[in-house]
């Protein structure tokens, strides 16, 4: 009778429960994610997770998380650093990319390894920037207000303007969840920008920041940071919208962190220009 090696690697699916395991290999490299993130990435595609055991101890993660019929996104991808180099991380990358099957897969790639996503079939499309620092003091704007349950059609309408999938589940969660603090602009006829502030495990996190001009995005901006001067915030810049970068850099931030936005193939037509600032690195 034979037995399975224990020193081989199993990936399956990540369950909820499984979550703080892969948020807290995320912190450990510095990524700083929500303290709320799960319920969130979960309700848009709860199969969308996995890990990877070696005698049933967790050692690798990923996610691919459908949005819609053509699209997934990749993230959380990560090893354990003592089982580095022993091929877990090609092994795991395997699993999850299956789920998405033929959909083009995004990812926010780290600099370390955007060469091997590029031998992966990615392509880059452009830098994002986190910009960090202390919040600055603000004062509310007009035409800004809290995010009420009625809403969300309009900023399900508007999200898909601004990224190349549909992701209510996602959304849903992200604008109601406890602790999120979520607005909108709105021109007396349609919304004009969305935006949410989060808590993560440090400090504040802007995003996302979409908006129609730079007056809607400074406007939900001072709103999402009325009562947070003084604390720490960071939001997630893609680097060609020179507006949201001259945004965080007047409101003293400093870059600290980059990623490369990345795709698998092609992916819908939508409004980059709108986006001050991503959602989130593990969603897009």
């Amino acid at each position: 009778m034979t037995h399975p090696d224990p020193s081989a690697l199993v990936v399956t699916r990540a369950t909820r429960a499984d979550w703080p395991v892969i948020s807290g290999w995320a912190a450990a490299e510095g990524w700083n994610p929500g303290v709320s993130d799960g319920d969130a990435f979960f309700a848009q595609d709860p199969r969308g997770f996995f890990l990877g055991r070696i005698d049933g101890e967790p050692v690798s993660a990923i996610s691919v998380v459908n949005q819609g019929a053509d699209y997934a996104f990749l993230g959380c991808y990560l090893v354990r650093p003592d089982q580095r180099g022993r091929g877990h991380g090609i092994a795991t990358w395997n699993a999850g990319l299956a789920h998405a099957g033929t959909r083009t897969v995004g990812l926010d790639g780290v600099v370390a390894q955007q060469d091997n996503y590029r031998m992966s079939g990615f392509r880059s499309v452009h830098r994002t920037i986190r910009y960090a620092g202390t919040a600055p003091e603000t004062a509310p704007a007009s035409g800004v207000r809290p995010v009420v349950p009625g809403d969300l059609p309009a900023i399900f309408a508007y999200d898909r303007e601004c990224v190349p999938a549909d992701r209510p589940g996602f959304l849903t969660a992200w604008f109601t969840t406890e602790g999120h603090r979520a607005y909108v602009r709105h021109d007396g006829h349609r919304a004009t920008g969305v935006g949410v502030l989060r808590p993560a495990l440090e400090g504040l996190r802007v995003g996302p920041l979409f908006a129609d001009t730079e007056a809607d995005a400074r406007a939900l901006f001072a709103a999402l940071l009325d009562g947070a001067a003084g604390q720490r915030i960071a939001i997630d810049v893609p680097e060609p919208n020179a507006l949201a970068v001259k945004l965080a850099e007047e409101a003293g931030l400093q870059p600290c962190f980059e990623t490369a936005r990345m795709y698998s193939g092609p992916v819908r037509e939508h409004a980059g220009e709108r986006v001050f600032g991503s959602a989130t690195l593990e969603l897009g």
